[in-house]
């Protein structure tokens, strides 16, 4: 093994490595939440603004780009996910040497929400894409969800959000998985300030409010896409 490799691999397979790559990749989906969330709100602003915004995401580079976007996340969901249950594996079993039993007892039950929240967020990632991108329910992949943008043939990103959320079953499951996420990145985002060491004394109130602001937010907006569409009635 080369010295780059062999310092790479030690790198990962320490604990301050992968609270780093954990670290990293929670900001790399921190970003994408919100910039998904921001592009799924024109749908308030009308037909063609969203797809519009939809045609554009997939005809860049020539098609490409959305795919090396979506491997791109579900690649950082994936060694966030990994990456997290090998560290709380080893905080517990170092707690369970130090303190004895019963303490590991109270501290994996914290443990063990952040886990399942983060495996249930992975598991709605890939019905998210069976959803909306391979298209797999509703006809979502047939002419009806056709339409015609600067002459070229592109999905009715619109009709396709209405008619998936008028349906009750995939409103309620996105609600729970907006309200695993939230939860998640309420105590996500604030420990990402204190893996990357700007955390202090001081600063750790304003971090942990910083990350319960950003999770209602990111909850406030999805959420208010679904209601509007499944219990008001919106585009239909």
């Amino acid at each position: 093994m080369s010295a780059p490799s062999s310092s790479l691999s030690s790198f990962v397979s320490s604990s301050i490595g992968k609270k780093i790559l954990v670290a990293l990749t929670g900001a790399v989906l921190v970003l994408f939440v919100l910039g998904h969330m921001i592009g799924n709100l024109l749908v308030f602003v009308g037909k063609d603004a969203i797809n519009e915004y939809g045609h554009m995401l997939q005809t860049s580079l020539h098609g490409g780009g959305v795919w090396i976007a979506r491997l791109g996340i579900f690649g950082s969901i994936i060694v966030h996910v990994i990456l997290t249950i090998q560290l709380t594996k080893a905080n517990r079993a170092a707690r369970a040497d130090r303190y004895g039993f019963e303490a590991t007892q109270v501290a994996s039950k914290s443990s063990r929400t952040m886990i399942m929240s983060g495996l249930t967020i992975l598991a709605f990632f890939v019905y998210h894409i069976l959803h909306y991108t391979v298209r797999v329910w509703h006809g979502f992949g047939t002419a009806k969800y056709e339409i015609e943008i600067d002459g070229h043939k592109a999905h009715n990103v619109y009709q396709m959000v209405i008619d998936g959320f008028s349906w009750a079953p995939a409103s309620i499951v996105y609600l729970i998985a907006m309200g695993l996420l939230c939860s998640h990145l309420s105590h996500g985002v604030s420990s990402l300030f204190q893996t990357l060491g700007l955390n202090t004394e001081k600063t750790a109130p304003l971090f942990k409010k910083l990350g319960w602001a950003y999770a209602l937010i990111i909850f406030a907006g999805n959420a208010a896409i679904v209601l509007s569409i499944w219990l008001f009635g919106y585009g239909r």
